[in-house]
């Protein structure tokens, strides 16, 4: 099973209920990715919080409570590149496990996405019914130490190609 964070919500059981549902940051830009990752992610289980903005998804994460950021990459005020080195930067946040979502596929944009420690990098245009899945896996290769693993592999694999 993942890791979750355990957050505290008001629930009809008493003033404070244990949620156990992971934390998915989505940032991107455009508000129907927005809401199309957020009503599948929530259908696959996930509590979604949402950024319009680069400086929204930084403020939402350093909040805590993020079990994994889904940022997309070419936003109007910093990139998710930028969000990510940030994030890395902040030993409050340096262990949040990041995936790239862009339209930005070519074999240089995966490998900087991969050398800035991102978990997966999901192109657009994406099958909207398989995101919650993708989420899934990379949170449990997080939970189970083999994200690094992997994450060098794929480096690799970009370098033979």
């Amino acid at each position: 099973m993942v890791a979750l964070v355990t957050n505290t919500a008001p629930d009809a059981d008493g003033p404070e209920a244990v949620s156990a549902r992971p934390r998915i940051l989505v940032a991107d830009d455009e508000a129907a990715i927005r809401v199309l990752l957020q009503v599948n992610l929530a259908f696959s289980g996930f509590e979604v919080i949402e950024a319009a903005n680069a400086r929204d998804a930084l403020e939402q994460t350093t909040r805590g409570d993020v079990d994994l950021a889904l940022l997309d990459v070419m936003m109007p005020d910093l990139s998710g590149h930028d969000v990510a080195r940030r994030l890395k930067e902040d030993p409050a946040t340096a262990r949040v496990p990041v995936v790239f979502l862009s339209a930005r596929a070519s074999r240089e944009d995966l490998r900087l996405g991969y050398e800035l420690g991102a978990v997966d990098y999901v192109t657009k245009p994406f099958d909207p019914i398989s995101i919650g899945d993708r989420i899934a896996a990379a949170l449990e290769r997080v939970s189970n130490g083999t994200a690094e693993a992997l994450r060098l592999e794929r480096l690799a694999e970009l370098e033979r190609a």
